[in-house]
């Protein structure tokens, strides 16, 4: 596997797209092959474990909750990984220049380094860390659910509920994966329900 050191991969896409899974294996590969591996992940993420990146299908790896991207710096100043993978990472705090700068610096000491992260938000925006760190990767991978409203390739993360504000930590039972097509008729659907709203209002 020393063709991997020092590079960067990434796995992107959808929730329920098998990214977090397919973090999980790339750091087991690594750590099976006598790579001193480390595992992070955003301490907003409050879902399941704490100390462990589980996955949709609870399958687990320990990880170190940390705040920013700091924190993975001085951790990694004292342990001298070979591997870092870091999951949720549009979740990661610290402004993104110096995201992008720490792990452009992880890379230049031949460290390799693990993303897995949403490459859009629930509206269909992209995450900005998530865009300025794809054009970067050696190594990357789009991962797609299955849509649950036609069972094609899913292309965005559908918030069923009905906040607003961007982030909003959850599973199956605030998101659902659809096609673009799928996430466009249901948008129009909600928009009709909002429009039709407001005019009973002014009534």
């Amino acid at each position: 596997m020393h063709q991997y050191k020092g590079k960067l991969i990434i796995h992107t896409g959808s929730m329920f797209s098998g990214k977090t899974s397919s973090l999980e294996r790339e750091v087991k590969r690594f750590t099976i092959a006598g790579y001193n591996t480390i595992a992070f992940k955003p301490s907003i993420d409050t879902r399941y474990e704490k100390s462990e990146i589980v996955t949709h299908d609870n399958t687990s790896l320990k990880g170190v909750l940390v705040d920013n991207i700091d924190e993975i710096v001085e951790y990694c100043k004292v342990q001298n990984p070979d591997v870092i993978a870091i999951d949720e990472v549009q979740f990661l705090g610290g402004d993104i220049k110096k995201i992008v700068a720490s792990i452009n610096e992880f890379l230049a000491q031949d460290i390799t380094v693990i993303l897995a992260g949403l490459d859009m938000d629930f509206t269909g925006q992209a995450f900005e860390i998530v865009k300025e760190l794809m054009p970067l990767a050696d190594y990357l991978y789009k991962h797609h659910a299955v849509c649950v409203k036609c069972g094609t390739d899913a292309w965005v993360s559908h918030r069923k509920t009905k906040d607003t504000e961007r982030v909003v930590i959850g599973a199956s039972k605030e998101y659902e994966p659809l096609c673009r097509r799928c996430f466009l008729e249901e948008k129009a659907i909600e928009e009709d329900i909002v429009n039709k709203n407001q005019v009973e209002f002014r009534i």
